[in-house]
C-alpha cells in the first residue's frame, strides 16, 4: 500500500515548482532553499487539506 496518496503527491510536486522558482517562503517568510524543508511544508499542507500522509515523527 502506499505511504502517501495521490493528493499528497500533488501538494509536494507543486511546492517543489515553488521552491525552484524561488518563490516559496517559510512560515518566518524567509525564502525556501532546503529540499528537505520544501518537502516538509508540502506535506504540512497535505495533511491540512485531509490526505493521507503518516503523522509527524515524535522527536525524544
Amino acid at each position: 500500500m502506499a505511504k502517501y496518496s495521490k493528493k499528497a503527491a500533488e501538494k509536494v510536486e507543486k511546492v517543489m515548482h515553488e521552491k525552484k522558482k524561488g518563490t516559496l517562503r517559510s512560515g518566518s517568510g524567509k525564502k525556501v532553499t532546503s529540499r528537505k524543508q520544501a518537502i516538509a511544508i508540502g506535506l504540512s499542507e497535505a495533511r491540512k487539506a485531509g490526505a493521507k500522509v503518516p503523522a509527524k515523527k515524535k522527536s525524544e
